[in-house]
């Protein structure tokens, strides 16, 4: 693996573990971004998803421990092989469908380990649809984050390699 993803991926895991400390609407992250950006473009593969949980695993030693990580890992992993899908061919239509089935899968998998892991909720189907119910203030913020934060890392790594391409076409 050369040194130039090591750089990425080393700035990635900084920026989300770092941003989860900033003031910020709650599941206005970059992290799920990350996890989709990342085993997008970083090889080899794998190295993308673990950018992701490690930006996570870091700043959750942190944060603290909670019932429902396993769920939140598993959705970051999930989120992290959609990433796959845009590996060969992207485009801002491909992105924005990724980034919102990742919003969508991040939702479903959390709420659903809160249900099952916390006593908030009777252990019934209203309860359930509760649960997902009392979610949707947080779902809107983590659509508009992620879209916000998956949008402009695959803009900023499409501007600068169009630029190194042309850099390299022209001899600069």
């Amino acid at each position: 693996m050369n040194s130039k993803n090591w750089m990425w991926a080393l700035g990635l895991v900084l920026l989300a573990a770092v941003s989860r400390f900033l003031p910020h609407p709650q599941n206005f992250t970059p992290v799920m971004a990350v996890a989709l950006f990342a085993s997008a473009v970083i090889t080899p593969r794998f190295l993308g998803i673990a950018v992701a949980l490690v930006a996570m695993l870091v700043s959750d030693i942190f944060l603290g421990w909670h019932s429902t990580m396993p769920f939140v890992y598993g959705a970051m992993l999930l989120v992290g092989l959609l990433g796959f899908l845009l590996r060969e061919k992207r485009s801002p239509l491909k992105i924005v469908f990724a980034s919102l089935t990742g919003s969508v899968l991040f939702f479903l998998i959390t709420n659903l380990g809160v249900f099952l892991t916390e006593a908030m909720y009777p252990k019934t189907a209203e309860g359930l649809l509760q649960c997902y119910t009392m979610a949707i203030p947080f779902f809107r913020n983590s659509v508009t984050g992620d879209m916000l934060y998956t949008l402009s890392f695959f803009g900023i790594f499409a501007l600068a390699t169009r630029s190194s391409k042309r850099a390299v076409l022209h001899g600069g």
